[in-house]
């Protein structure tokens, strides 16, 4: 009866219990020191954001699309911050086909919706494409948590969330309110033009406007460039748990 009461008791502990591990590199990208690197530093953004934040790699899809794979590697492992099945950001690598996707199931889905993804995605991949890993990986945690400290709908790339504008800004700003001091404290002048101007015996004597010529310049409008950047494309999707998700795919 003893052993029995503890098996209840421990199996769904253990059963539920929460992995706190961030980096899956089952494609051998990384040195244990990137890991544990990586794995410090998601750990620090997910708690600020809330969001687990996942690096995921292989080289054997078992035969899936890289969506697929990534969906059921979700279900399976349960990933989520505030709880099984939660707040998730997630890069995976499928080495076997050089593909990318990144994607956000709930918070991670409202905060990094397909647009922003396909903005995290444009900015790792040439990383990526060079073999520097870490630093792609890096990058994402870094963007991921960046965008998800900004409201949902808002172009995260937007001028006024950059910092040199917003110092910049300041620094005019300041300037301004300098020179509006500076001009003030020097007393205001009462003496003008017409402190020195005789109205009774000046004035104009006469005025003419001369027409010459009219120039006209016609220049041809540019063409709209139609043409876009190819193999990448936005999507998300629902996991066969039920999840829904954002996303961005594309090759590296």
């Amino acid at each position: 009866m003893l052993i029995i009461f503890l098996v209840l008791i421990i199996y769904p502990i253990s059963a539920f219990a929460k992995s706190d591990q961030k980096v899956y590199d089952f494609a051998g990208l990384l040195t244990e020191e990137e890991i544990s690197n990586l794995e410090g530093l998601s750990n620090k953004l997910s708690k600020k954001r809330e969001v687990d934040i996942i690096v995921l790699t292989t080289s054997d899809t078992e035969g899936k699309d890289v969506v697929k794979y990534m969906e059921d590697f979700y279900d399976e492992e349960a990933l989520g911050y505030d709880k099984l099945h939660g707040n998730t950001a997630i890069l995976t690598l499928d080495m076997q086909n050089r593909e990318i996707y990144v994607a956000g199931f709930y918070k991670g889905e409202e905060y990094l919706d397909n647009s922003r993804c396909d903005l995290i995605r444009n900015k790792i991949t040439p990383d990526l494409s060079s073999g520097n890993y870490y630093k792609a990986f890096r990058s994402f945690m870094e963007l991921s948590c960046q965008y998800m400290g900004i409201r949902p709908g808002v172009n995260p790339e937007n001028i006024l969330f950059k910092l040199w504008f917003q110092v910049l800004v300041s620094v005019l700003v300041a300037a301004i309110i300098v020179t509006i001091m500076v001009y003030n404290s020097g007393g205001k002048v009462t003496t003008s033009e017409a402190t020195y101007l005789d109205r009774n015996t000046s004035g104009v004597v006469g005025e003419r406007d001369v027409y010459l010529r009219r120039n006209t310049t016609r220049r041809r409008k540019p063409s709209q460039n139609s043409g876009g950047g190819g193999g990448h494309s936005s999507e998300g999707g629902i996991s066969s748990g039920g999840h829904s998700h954002s996303g961005s795919r594309g090759s590296f």
